[in-house]
């Protein structure tokens, strides 16, 4: 059976009080924007933007209840979320009131994971909306209940697993970082007080290559850019490890431990050379990571770095064995990490799986 929303929820927005009456903000009261909801939102128990008592009946203001479903409904469309508590909001939602025929949860789930059909149903020139009528004809599959209660319950089961994954790869790449300032400290500031290199006195780099459009394929070559691999061509540039570095665009400055053989684009440099009496390459990856070289970006719309940051950096050197004690160390925690890498891979195919057998029709 499928239910058209409007048939089923009450659809509210809001409003945002005048931003030029002090006394209207900085209250007690909650305010959502859609900019306070993400990919990740669930419930809400409180909002960033707080507003007055005044403010409420200075604009005439209507609240939505605990349990309401959040839906934004511009800029960007769909996200969703649940008000843990009655709040306000403004004109940037449609947010649904259940009635007693449909569970909010269940409902939650079936926007959430209808983003791209949401934002299809888009209008406007300046920017896109989806107004209450829209939203009010989307139909929905309306089992009973008890149904709704058990999809709904399985379907959190699955994204808190999906979620309880992504944390434990978060706190595995925390770890590494936290492990590197054990050992090496800050590589900038050297408290620890290694003997340090510039980059000219030890590596060489060189710019990657362009690649036509006839040579760019599914497969094959890696070919690195300053985002990782754009594409696969048959030819090879370097034959061996190396790092790649973005040399133009929001990436410059990205570093990325490559594994030869490969191409490297010309949006991109690599070291073509250096000293591996003095350098693990992947420890230097990771020195690198931490000196963060991104901050050389030049000014302007066009984002690009040059050669020059990275050639006059004093970098530091421990010792090879204190290099490879840390390297040892990452490569373990990579296996750790493929082993949860993998267990989310299947955990997501199955909740889309899920996603297909609930909610396509």
């Amino acid at each position: 059976m499928m239910a058209k929303l409007g048939d089923i929820c009450s659809i509210v927005s809001g409003t945002t009080p005048k931003s030029n009456r002090p006394e209207y903000w900085d209250g007690d009261i909650n305010w959502v924007t859609p900019a306070e909801l993400n990919d990740d939102s669930d419930i809400i128990y409180e909002s960033q933007r707080k507003i007055t008592e005044q403010a409420v009946q200075d604009s005439s203001l209507k609240p939505f209840p605990a349990g309401t479903v959040l839906l934004s409904s511009r800029a960007p469309i769909g996200k969703v979320a649940i008000a843990g508590v009655e709040m306000y909001c403004n004109q940037g939602f449609k947010n649904l009131i259940c009635s007693n025929r449909i569970y909010n949860r269940y409902l939650y789930h079936f926007l959430k994971n209808s983003t791209e059909y949401l934002n299809s149903l888009g209008r406007g020139a300046t920017f896109k909306e989806i107004s209450k009528s829209i939203v009010e004809n989307i139909e929905i599959p309306l089992p009973p209940l008890d149904e709704q209660r058990r999809i709904a319950a399985m379907l959190d089961k699955v994204s808190g697993l999906i979620a309880k994954r992504r944390e434990q790869l978060d706190k595995l790449d925390e770890l590494v970082k936290a492990r590197f300032v054990e050992m090496f400290g800050d590589p900038i500031k050297n408290e620890k007080g290694f003997p340090t290199i510039t980059g000219q006195d030890f590596f060489k780099l060189s710019n990657g290559k362009f690649v036509p459009e006839n040579k760019r394929f599914d497969n094959g070559v890696p070919a690195y850019g300053g985002n990782g691999i754009s594409w696969y061509t048959d030819e090879i540039l370097y034959h061996n490890d190396t790092i790649v570095v973005g040399r133009v665009g929001f990436q410059s400055g990205n570093v990325h431990l490559a594994k030869g053989p490969l191409w490297i684009t010309d949006n991109a440099m690599y070291i073509s050379d250096y000293d591996s009496d003095k350098y693990d390459l992947r420890f230097l990856y990771a020195l690198m990571e931490h000196i963060n070289f991104t901050r050389f970006q030049d000014a302007g719309d066009l984002k690009k770095i040059t050669q020059k940051p990275f050639m006059s950096m004093e970098y530091i050197t421990p010792t090879l064995k204190q290099q490879q004690e840390y390297v040892v160390f990452v490569e373990q925690t990579e296996k750790s990490k493929l082993t949860i890498q993998q267990s989310l891979d299947k955990l997501e195919v199955l909740k889309k799986a899920l996603i297909q057998q609930y909610f396509e029709t």
